[in-house]
């Protein structure tokens, strides 16, 4: 497949076999059951996946076996299995279209996160890979950074170390061979979309004639304002509105066929083939959004189902997700009208296909995936920094840690950097931070800590990139932000919270020119006093403003502090895991520094109390994906 056009039209026969094969398809009526024997129709086949997330070799494993028809199941993922079964669905077909639903890149994977997302864009481009909704995560860095490096291929600054790396055939990254779409994603001060709303692509019909399909593409709402894709400079525009308005112009300009691609989900059973008890945001858009949408086609929700549903005025149309990670593969085959191009509906079938591992690996994609595993394996060996001794996440009396210590320091320094390459997502000015806060042990949510750095004394203290990748980080940037003194106040004192007649600590950790100390025997509420509270040696002003730095996900009070919802002038800064390895990178030596920023007094009265510490966040391990971006991913993992 090296080199394949976006318009090869490489295809796959026998749609209707392959289909009883896995399961019922599903059907618009019961003239689909012959919709293979309609040969005065335009047959076209719709292929796509959603989610794969940079997970090249294997889904992890909490993903790689997946439930059928009758409770069968399957063991499933891997590009070099879903490139084999596309090769066998796309054989013998006339009309075909490969395309995604978002979170494509942007993976949880070490070889593809590591490396810039680029193993996965090279993968994609091998299948074939047409074109692509835009999901939240594909905004995980910048939209110039989507726009610039992931589909033009353009380098930027660490060109060789942090971007632009030798991909399987020795080319340096040229970018994708396919775009990115999205219809309601906007620059805030224009009103204008970041990337094309919609697609027209053109199919072969009877005697030479080209027949149009309209393509409308949606990223899931509040995209703009969750943590890892956190983005000041756009906003959004309403889901159902927005696809009726690029329906009906895509109507008025003859498109007659039109598919909803989108970056958001629901759920329906436990069964890929087919759906039961549907509900979330995508179902209840199916029901209302333009009957001029043939197909409906989502994600996100990295769930599994297959099904029809009727359109406002009554006509079935799918409905229908293909999990994550590459566990499947959805087909719709559309029969076209060869003089209008309108679809007939009554003879649409979809089918959701496992990628099962019963069929010999497409060779290019194994070489593809087996090369990138071993470049970062490489890669995560390379040493990037020094230390003295091991800092640990294991916590005082008071919530302290020299591994709690050590992300606040690395904080407040990611708090005061030059921006990310190909920064577009930013308004407000890039004023460096004064203190930084990072919750070691939230209530609720997650710890952009991840694990401990041990010392490793057999290579005298040699910090690894892959040790310092894995300690910290879950692909949320660093934000600074304007707050007032009260603010901080309040948020210090949000750290104890009485949980029926339990008082709950969950401390938050402060940089290394932050003093403070709390009433032991004070309540809920009333344990800080701003005289107590030192930044660079002076009392906190509650009326003063401050610059602070924190991960996005405190920001947005994703994580139960919420005083901080009251920020200003917010500004992205790097992503966690990067930004940790530079920092690490540009200390001459990494020493734990004593404890003793937090302190306490009234320790020997009748009432002191600390409060319950929440347990040390458990450590990622290999196989457990970072957690998902708050706010936008609500479905994520409920399936």
């Amino acid at each position: 497949m090296r080199g394949m056009g976006r318009r090869s039209f490489m295809t796959a026969a026998g749609s209707l076999v392959t289909m009883a094969a896995t399961g019922s398809p599903a059907l618009a009526g019961n003239h689909a059951r012959d919709a293979a024997s309609a040969s005065e129709y335009v047959d076209v086949q719709l292929l796509s996946i959603t989610d794969l997330h940079g997970y090249l070799q294997a889904p992890p494993a909490s993903d790689a076996v997946i439930r059928g028809a009758g409770g069968a199941e399957f063991t499933v993922g891997g590009v070099p299995y879903l490139a084999a079964h596309l090769n066998n669905l796309r054989a013998g077909r006339a009309n075909t279209l490969f395309f995604g639903q978002g979170d494509l890149f942007s993976g949880w994977a070490f070889p593809a996160e590591s490396l810039a997302d680029e193993p996965t864009i090279e993968a994609l481009n091998r299948m074939g890979l047409d074109f692509s909704t835009a999901g939240n995560h594909e905004f995980d860095r910048t939209p110039g950074f989507l726009i610039d490096h992931m589909e033009h291929g353009r380098p930027y600054e660490g060109a060789g170390w942090t971007n632009s790396f030798p991909d399987s055939t020795g080319q340096t990254f040229p970018g994708a061979n396919f775009r990115y779409y999205s219809a309601n994603m906007l620059w805030g001060n224009s009103g204008k979309t970041v990337l094309p709303p919609v697609n027209v692509e053109w199919v072969r019909g009877p005697g030479g004639r080209r027949l149009p399909i309209g393509f409308i593409h949606l990223t899931v709402t509040g995209t703009d304002t969750g943590s890892t894709s956190f983005q000041t400079a756009l906003r959004m525009t309403e889901q159902v509105e927005t696809a009726n308005r690029c329906a009906s112009r895509l109507k008025a300009q003859g498109v007659n066929a039109i598919v909803l691609s989108m970056h958001d989900g629901a759920v329906a059973g436990s069964d890929f083939t087919s759906g039961s008890n549907p509900s979330g945001p995508a179902y209840d858009l199916a029901l209302t959004v333009s009957s001029d949408i043939d197909a409906i086609v989502t994600g996100h929700w990295h769930c599994a189902f297959n099904m029809m549903v009727p359109d406002p005025s009554g006509r079935p149309r799918p409905f229908v997700e293909a999990g994550c990670h590459g566990q499947l593969i959805n087909e719709i085959s559309l029969r076209l009208d060869p003089a209008t191009g309108e679809v007939v509906r009554e003879l649409t079938v979809s089918t959701n296909h496992p990628t099962t591992h019963d069929v010999t690996p497409d060779p290019e994609l194994k070489e593809t995936a087996d090369y990138w595993s071993g470049y970062a394996d490489h890669r995560g060996a390379t040493r990037i920094g020094r230390q003295t001794a091991s800092f640990t996440r294991t916590m005082n009396t008071f919530g302290e840690s020299t591994m709690g210590n050590l992300t606040a320091d690395w904080a407040l320094w990611a708090g005061g950097q030059d921006l990310d390459p190909f920064d577009t997502g930013n308004i407000h000015p890039n004023d460096p931070a004064r203190l930084a806060l990072i919750a070691v042990a939230p209530r609720q949510g997650s710890c952009v800590i991840n694990a401990d750095l041990p010392l490793d004394a057999t290579a005298k203290g040699a910090v690894s990139y892959r040790t310092a990748f894995n300690a910290v980080g879950y692909g949320d940037p660093i934000v600074t932000a304007t707050v007032t003194g009260q603010c901080i106040h309040d948020t210090l004192e949000q750290q104890w919270k009485m949980q029926g007649s339990v008082l709950t600590y969950a401390p938050l950790a402060v940089s290394h020119n932050v003093r403070y100390s709390f009433d032991e025997a004070g309540s809920a509420g009333d344990r800080v006093d701003p005289a107590d509270v030192l930044i660079d040696g002076v009392p906190l002003d509650p009326r003063a403003t401050y610059r602070i730095a924190v991960t996005a996900y405190t920001l947005i009070g994703a994580d139960d502090y919420p005083a901080l919802l009251a920020h200003s002038q917010p500004v992205r800064h790097t992503r966690d895991f990067e930004s940790f390895i530079a920092y690490v990178q540009s200390r001459p030596v990494l020493t734990p520094a004593p404890l003793g920023r937090v302190t306490a007094h009234n320790a020997d009265a009748l009432r002191a109390e600390t409060g319950r510490l929440s347990p040390v966040p458990r450590t990622r391990g290999a196989d457990t994906p970072r957690v998902a971006s708050a706010g936008t991913d609500g479905g994520h993992g409920r399936c």
